[in-house]
Protein backbone atom coordinates (compact mmCIF):
# COMPACT_ATOMS: atom_id res chain seq x y z
CA UNK A 1 0.00 0.00 0.00
CA UNK A 2 2.59 2.49 1.07
CA UNK A 3 4.49 1.45 -1.75
CA UNK A 4 1.77 2.25 -4.40
CA UNK A 5 1.22 5.18 -2.75
CA UNK A 6 4.50 6.58 -3.03
CA UNK A 7 4.39 5.65 -7.06
CA UNK A 8 1.22 7.70 -7.35
CA UNK A 9 3.19 10.82 -5.57
CA UNK A 10 6.17 10.31 -7.96
CA UNK A 11 3.71 10.49 -11.09
CA UNK A 12 1.93 13.31 -9.82
CA UNK A 13 5.48 15.39 -9.64
CA UNK A 14 6.68 14.58 -13.05
CA UNK A 15 3.20 14.51 -14.70
CA UNK A 16 3.15 14.10 -18.51
CA UNK A 17 0.72 15.53 -21.23
CA UNK A 18 -2.33 12.81 -22.06
CA UNK A 19 -2.26 12.74 -25.69
CA UNK A 20 -5.92 13.44 -26.89
CA UNK A 21 -6.78 15.37 -23.55
CA UNK A 22 -9.01 18.31 -23.79
CA UNK A 23 -7.22 21.43 -22.94
CA UNK A 24 -6.50 23.05 -19.83
CA UNK A 25 -8.03 26.31 -18.98
CA UNK A 26 -5.42 29.36 -18.06
CA UNK A 27 -5.37 32.40 -17.73
CA UNK A 28 -2.57 34.60 -18.96
CA UNK A 29 -1.42 37.95 -19.63
CA UNK A 30 1.57 39.30 -22.05
CA UNK A 31 4.99 40.39 -20.11
CA UNK A 32 5.23 43.96 -20.82
CA UNK A 33 9.17 46.30 -20.79
CA UNK A 34 8.42 48.99 -18.69
CA UNK A 35 10.25 50.93 -15.57
CA UNK A 36 10.37 49.95 -12.63
CA UNK A 37 11.49 52.16 -9.03
CA UNK A 38 13.47 50.83 -7.23
CA UNK A 39 12.29 51.20 -3.51
CA UNK A 40 13.28 50.53 -0.61
CA UNK A 41 10.85 47.47 1.16
CA UNK A 42 9.08 47.13 3.07
CA UNK A 43 8.04 50.87 3.39
CA UNK A 44 9.20 52.31 6.87
CA UNK A 45 7.07 54.18 8.97
CA UNK A 46 7.27 57.93 9.36
CA UNK A 47 6.72 60.64 11.40
CA UNK A 48 5.47 64.14 10.86
CA UNK A 49 7.41 66.97 12.19
CA UNK A 50 7.53 70.72 11.52
CA UNK A 51 10.18 72.80 9.76
CA UNK A 52 10.32 74.91 12.86
CA UNK A 53 8.72 74.60 16.22
CA UNK A 54 8.59 78.07 18.20
CA UNK A 55 7.45 78.66 21.79
CA UNK A 56 6.85 82.16 22.27
CA UNK A 57 7.80 84.12 25.48
CA UNK A 58 7.14 87.36 26.44
CA UNK A 59 10.26 89.50 27.15
CA UNK A 60 8.81 91.90 29.29
CA UNK A 61 6.34 91.04 31.90
CA UNK A 62 2.89 93.08 32.56
CA UNK A 63 -0.78 92.85 31.67
CA UNK A 64 -2.17 90.45 28.28
CA UNK A 65 -3.81 93.96 27.04
CA UNK A 66 -5.36 91.85 23.55
CA UNK A 67 -5.03 88.56 21.66
CA UNK A 68 -4.91 89.41 18.37
CA UNK A 69 -5.82 85.84 16.82
CA UNK A 70 -7.88 82.24 17.81
CA UNK A 71 -6.39 79.17 18.73
CA UNK A 72 -5.70 77.04 15.32
CA UNK A 73 -4.87 80.46 12.98
CA UNK A 74 -2.75 80.43 10.38
CA UNK A 75 -0.45 83.46 10.99
CA UNK A 76 2.09 85.42 8.36
CA UNK A 77 5.87 86.37 9.55
CA UNK A 78 5.56 89.64 11.68
CA UNK A 79 1.47 89.21 12.11
CA UNK A 80 0.95 90.26 15.78
CA UNK A 81 -0.25 88.04 18.53
CA UNK A 82 -0.10 89.88 21.94
CA UNK A 83 0.00 93.67 23.17
CA UNK A 84 1.35 93.77 26.41
CA UNK A 85 -0.11 96.94 28.42
CA UNK A 86 2.28 99.26 26.98
CA UNK A 87 1.69 102.07 29.81
CA UNK A 88 5.02 101.07 32.31
CA UNK A 89 6.75 101.51 29.34
CA UNK A 90 5.41 104.70 28.02
CA UNK A 91 6.03 106.19 31.35
CA UNK A 92 9.91 104.44 31.68
CA UNK A 93 10.85 105.86 28.14
CA UNK A 94 9.25 109.36 29.28
CA UNK A 95 11.06 109.02 32.80
CA UNK A 96 14.63 108.69 30.65
CA UNK A 97 14.19 111.47 28.47
CA UNK A 98 13.44 113.39 31.55
CA UNK A 99 16.45 112.30 32.28
CA UNK A 100 18.87 112.71 29.82
CA UNK A 101 17.04 116.55 29.18
CA UNK A 102 18.37 117.14 33.08
CA UNK A 103 21.67 115.54 33.17
CA UNK A 104 22.19 117.51 29.28
CA UNK A 105 21.72 120.47 31.23
CA UNK A 106 24.28 119.63 33.92
CA UNK A 107 27.21 118.46 30.88
CA UNK A 108 26.96 121.84 29.86
CA UNK A 109 27.67 123.86 32.87
CA UNK A 110 30.37 121.32 33.63
CA UNK A 111 32.18 122.07 29.74
CA UNK A 112 31.76 125.58 30.64
CA UNK A 113 33.10 125.16 34.08
CA UNK A 114 35.95 123.71 33.18
CA UNK A 115 36.72 125.53 30.29
CA UNK A 116 36.86 128.77 32.52
CA UNK A 117 39.11 126.88 34.77
CA UNK A 118 41.51 126.52 32.05
CA UNK A 119 41.74 129.87 31.65
CA UNK A 120 42.00 130.84 35.19
CA UNK A 121 44.94 128.00 36.13
CA UNK A 122 46.39 129.41 33.15
CA UNK A 123 46.32 133.00 34.83
CA UNK A 124 47.87 131.44 38.02
CA UNK A 125 44.31 132.15 39.63
CA UNK A 126 43.03 128.74 40.94
CA UNK A 127 44.85 125.68 41.44
CA UNK A 128 45.58 122.48 39.36
CA UNK A 129 43.38 120.53 41.90
CA UNK A 130 40.47 122.78 41.23
CA UNK A 131 41.10 121.99 37.17
CA UNK A 132 41.31 118.49 38.30
CA UNK A 133 37.78 118.52 40.16
CA UNK A 134 36.25 120.30 37.39
CA UNK A 135 38.01 117.53 34.78
CA UNK A 136 36.69 115.11 36.84
CA UNK A 137 32.75 116.26 37.26
CA UNK A 138 32.54 116.86 33.38
CA UNK A 139 33.68 113.33 32.79
CA UNK A 140 31.11 112.42 35.14
CA UNK A 141 28.47 114.29 33.53
CA UNK A 142 29.51 112.70 30.10
CA UNK A 143 29.21 109.71 31.38
CA UNK A 144 25.45 109.92 33.11
CA UNK A 145 23.90 111.43 29.16
CA UNK A 146 25.34 108.01 28.17
CA UNK A 147 23.49 105.99 30.54
CA UNK A 148 20.40 107.90 30.18
CA UNK A 149 20.77 107.65 26.51
CA UNK A 150 21.11 104.05 27.14
CA UNK A 151 18.15 103.78 29.34
CA UNK A 152 16.32 105.24 26.93
CA UNK A 153 17.00 102.75 24.06
CA UNK A 154 16.14 100.12 26.77
CA UNK A 155 12.68 101.32 27.16
CA UNK A 156 12.43 102.20 23.92
CA UNK A 157 12.86 98.18 23.27
CA UNK A 158 10.67 97.64 25.88
CA UNK A 159 8.06 99.85 24.62
CA UNK A 160 8.92 97.48 21.18
CA UNK A 161 8.13 94.64 23.13
CA UNK A 162 4.98 95.20 24.44
CA UNK A 163 4.09 94.14 20.93
CA UNK A 164 4.65 90.23 20.11
CA UNK A 165 4.65 89.35 16.71
CA UNK A 166 4.97 85.86 14.62
CA UNK A 167 8.66 84.74 13.86
CA UNK A 168 7.47 83.33 10.87
CA UNK A 169 4.27 81.66 8.51
CA UNK A 170 2.66 78.91 10.40
CA UNK A 171 0.09 77.89 12.83
CA UNK A 172 -0.71 78.79 16.17
CA UNK A 173 -1.66 75.92 18.59
CA UNK A 174 -3.52 76.43 22.01
CA UNK A 175 -3.52 79.72 23.93
CA UNK A 176 -1.64 79.20 27.43
CA UNK A 177 -2.59 82.89 28.75
CA UNK A 178 -5.50 84.46 27.45
CA UNK A 179 -6.29 88.63 27.52
CA UNK A 180 -6.25 89.71 31.35
CA UNK A 181 -3.42 87.42 32.43
CA UNK A 182 -0.56 88.95 34.42
CA UNK A 183 2.89 87.51 32.59
CA UNK A 184 6.10 87.25 33.88
CA UNK A 185 9.06 87.42 31.78
CA UNK A 186 10.91 85.54 30.34
CA UNK A 187 9.67 82.43 32.42
CA UNK A 188 5.92 81.93 31.06
CA UNK A 189 5.31 80.04 27.49
CA UNK A 190 2.39 82.05 26.05
CA UNK A 191 1.67 79.84 22.68
CA UNK A 192 3.50 77.54 20.50
CA UNK A 193 3.75 78.20 16.41
CA UNK A 194 4.77 75.46 14.13
CA UNK A 195 6.16 76.04 10.47
CA UNK A 196 4.58 73.25 8.39
CA UNK A 197 4.92 75.08 4.87
CA UNK A 198 7.34 72.92 3.59
CA UNK A 199 6.82 70.05 6.21
CA UNK A 200 9.61 67.48 7.25
CA UNK A 201 8.90 63.15 7.61
CA UNK A 202 10.76 61.65 9.27
CA UNK A 203 11.68 57.95 8.88
CA UNK A 204 14.43 55.04 9.90
CA UNK A 205 15.82 52.78 7.13
CA UNK A 206 17.78 49.56 7.74
CA UNK A 207 21.72 50.21 7.76
CA UNK A 208 22.36 48.20 4.56
CA UNK A 209 20.80 50.51 2.79
CA UNK A 210 22.64 53.41 3.58
CA UNK A 211 25.95 52.77 1.00
CA UNK A 212 22.70 52.92 -1.81
CA UNK A 213 21.27 56.32 -0.88
CA UNK A 214 24.55 57.95 -0.24
CA UNK A 215 25.42 56.69 -3.83
CA UNK A 216 22.03 57.65 -5.43
CA UNK A 217 21.93 61.31 -3.40
CA UNK A 218 25.72 61.82 -5.77
CA UNK A 219 24.00 61.97 -8.41
CA UNK A 220 20.64 63.14 -8.06
CA UNK A 221 17.79 64.26 -5.39
CA UNK A 222 15.71 60.95 -4.16
CA UNK A 223 11.95 61.47 -4.20
CA UNK A 224 9.98 60.31 -1.50
CA UNK A 225 6.42 59.60 -1.47
CA UNK A 226 4.01 58.48 1.57
CA UNK A 227 0.63 57.38 2.42
CA UNK A 228 -2.15 57.36 5.36
CA UNK A 229 -5.03 55.95 6.15
CA UNK A 230 -8.56 57.50 4.65
CA UNK A 231 -6.35 59.55 1.80
CA UNK A 232 -8.40 61.82 -0.15
CA UNK A 233 -5.68 63.25 -1.44
CA UNK A 234 -2.99 62.09 -4.04
CA UNK A 235 -0.09 60.87 -2.49
CA UNK A 236 2.03 63.88 -1.13
CA UNK A 237 5.59 64.06 -3.15
CA UNK A 238 8.83 65.70 -1.50
CA UNK A 239 12.65 65.06 -1.46
CA UNK A 240 15.11 63.37 0.77
CA UNK A 241 16.98 66.23 2.58
CA UNK A 242 18.83 64.74 5.46
CA UNK A 243 20.67 61.85 6.25
CA UNK A 244 21.54 61.72 10.05
CA UNK A 245 25.33 61.69 10.87
CA UNK A 246 25.34 58.00 12.74
CA UNK A 247 23.45 55.01 12.92
CA UNK A 248 21.51 54.22 16.01
CA UNK A 249 23.36 51.10 17.30
CA UNK A 250 20.30 49.94 19.50
CA UNK A 251 18.12 49.58 16.43
CA UNK A 252 21.11 49.77 13.74
CA UNK A 253 19.15 52.09 11.37
CA UNK A 254 19.57 55.50 10.03
CA UNK A 255 17.00 58.15 10.67
CA UNK A 256 16.27 60.48 7.33
CA UNK A 257 14.08 63.21 6.63
CA UNK A 258 12.11 64.61 3.62
CA UNK A 259 10.80 67.87 2.94
CA UNK A 260 7.58 67.98 1.45
CA UNK A 261 6.03 71.56 -0.11
CA UNK A 262 2.69 70.50 2.26
CA UNK A 263 1.02 73.50 -0.04
CA UNK A 264 -2.87 71.49 0.50
CA UNK A 265 -1.74 70.61 4.14
CA UNK A 266 -2.20 67.28 3.48
CA UNK A 267 0.13 66.63 6.33
CA UNK A 268 0.33 67.51 9.97
CA UNK A 269 2.45 67.48 12.68
CA UNK A 270 2.29 64.54 14.65
CA UNK A 271 1.08 62.15 11.93
CA UNK A 272 2.08 58.47 11.13
CA UNK A 273 2.83 58.00 7.48
CA UNK A 274 3.85 54.73 5.36
CA UNK A 275 6.58 56.14 3.29
CA UNK A 276 8.12 55.30 -0.39
CA UNK A 277 11.56 55.96 -0.72
CA UNK A 278 12.39 55.81 -4.51
CA UNK A 279 16.40 54.97 -4.79
CA UNK A 280 16.35 54.06 -8.52
CA UNK A 281 14.83 53.25 -11.49
CA UNK A 282 14.79 49.92 -13.72
CA UNK A 283 14.85 50.86 -17.67
CA UNK A 284 12.84 48.40 -19.76
CA UNK A 285 12.55 45.84 -17.26
CA UNK A 286 10.52 42.93 -18.21
CA UNK A 287 7.55 42.37 -15.89
CA UNK A 288 5.06 40.14 -14.98
CA UNK A 289 2.24 39.62 -12.78
CA UNK A 290 3.84 38.25 -8.92
CA UNK A 291 1.17 35.03 -9.50
CA UNK A 292 2.66 34.11 -12.69
CA UNK A 293 6.29 33.45 -10.95
CA UNK A 294 6.10 30.15 -8.94
CA UNK A 295 7.80 28.10 -6.76
CA UNK A 296 9.77 24.72 -7.81
CA UNK A 297 12.55 22.13 -6.79
CA UNK A 298 15.09 23.74 -9.12
CA UNK A 299 14.29 27.13 -8.36
CA UNK A 300 11.61 29.96 -9.75
CA UNK A 301 9.51 29.26 -12.90
CA UNK A 302 7.48 30.46 -15.04
CA UNK A 303 4.67 28.56 -17.44
CA UNK A 304 4.96 29.96 -20.91
CA UNK A 305 2.05 29.89 -23.76
CA UNK A 306 3.25 28.83 -26.75
CA UNK A 307 1.65 28.45 -30.32
CA UNK A 308 2.18 25.12 -32.63
CA UNK A 309 4.22 25.96 -35.60
CA UNK A 310 2.12 23.19 -37.35
CA UNK A 311 -1.68 24.71 -36.15
CA UNK A 312 -1.84 27.91 -34.90
CA UNK A 313 -5.03 26.75 -33.21
CA UNK A 314 -3.42 24.40 -30.35
CA UNK A 315 -1.65 26.31 -27.35
CA UNK A 316 0.53 24.22 -25.23
CA UNK A 317 2.98 25.44 -22.15
CA UNK A 318 6.37 25.47 -21.52
CA UNK A 319 8.04 25.29 -18.07
CA UNK A 320 10.79 27.77 -17.94
CA UNK A 321 13.10 28.33 -15.29
CA UNK A 322 13.72 32.36 -14.40
CA UNK A 323 15.67 34.60 -12.47
CA UNK A 324 13.54 37.74 -10.47
CA UNK A 325 14.27 40.76 -9.42
CA UNK A 326 12.10 43.13 -7.31
CA UNK A 327 8.49 43.39 -6.77
CA UNK A 328 6.82 46.40 -7.42
CA UNK A 329 2.74 46.79 -7.13
CA UNK A 330 2.30 43.08 -7.74
CA UNK A 331 4.31 43.01 -10.00
CA UNK A 332 7.53 41.21 -10.38
CA UNK A 333 10.47 41.68 -12.49
CA UNK A 334 12.22 39.28 -14.70
CA UNK A 335 16.05 39.42 -14.78
CA UNK A 336 16.63 36.22 -17.20
CA UNK A 337 14.45 32.92 -18.76
CA UNK A 338 11.47 35.72 -20.62
CA UNK A 339 10.85 38.20 -23.15
CA UNK A 340 8.72 40.75 -23.40
CA UNK A 341 5.99 40.15 -25.61
CA UNK A 342 5.75 36.43 -24.29
CA UNK A 343 2.48 34.86 -22.73
CA UNK A 344 2.59 33.71 -19.50
CA UNK A 345 0.09 31.70 -17.02
CA UNK A 346 -1.37 33.11 -14.36
CA UNK A 347 -3.41 31.16 -12.96
CA UNK A 348 -4.72 27.31 -13.75
CA UNK A 349 -0.66 26.27 -13.09
CA UNK A 350 -1.38 23.41 -10.71
CA UNK A 351 -2.95 21.76 -13.43
CA UNK A 352 -0.05 22.14 -16.02
CA UNK A 353 2.69 20.02 -16.85
CA UNK A 354 5.44 21.18 -20.00
CA UNK A 355 3.67 20.50 -22.98
CA UNK A 356 0.11 20.50 -22.15
CA UNK A 357 -2.43 21.74 -24.23
CA UNK A 358 -4.06 24.90 -22.94
CA UNK A 359 -6.66 27.34 -23.90
CA UNK A 360 -6.58 31.04 -22.96
CA UNK A 361 -9.52 32.35 -21.58
CA UNK A 362 -8.37 35.90 -20.88
CA UNK A 363 -4.74 36.79 -22.62
CA UNK A 364 -3.10 38.79 -24.57
CA UNK A 365 -3.21 42.46 -22.60
CA UNK A 366 -0.10 43.32 -20.73
CA UNK A 367 -0.61 43.83 -16.79
CA UNK A 368 -2.24 47.29 -16.30
CA UNK A 369 -0.89 47.59 -12.90
CA UNK A 370 2.42 48.06 -13.86
CA UNK A 371 4.37 51.24 -13.89
CA UNK A 372 4.35 53.96 -16.56
CA UNK A 373 5.90 52.70 -19.29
Amino acid sequence: MMIGFALAVAGGCARAPVHGAAPVPVLAVTAVATNVPVQIDPPPVGHVTPISTVTVHSQIGGLISAVHFKEGDEVKSNDLLFTIDPRPSQAALDQARANLERDASQLEYQKANYARDEKLFTAKIVSQDQVDTDKASLDAAFGTTAADRAAITNALLNLEFCEIRAPFDGVTGSLLFHEGNVIKAPDDALLTINQIHPIYVEFAVPEQYLPEIKKQMRDATLKVSVTYENMTVPPPQGDLTFVDNSVDETTGTILLKATFPNEDDALWPGQFVNVTLTLSELTDAVVVPSQAVQVGQKGQFIYVVKTDLTNAAVQTVEMRTVKTGITFNNETVVENGLQAGETVVTDGQLRLAPKMKVTVKSSGNPATNSPAN
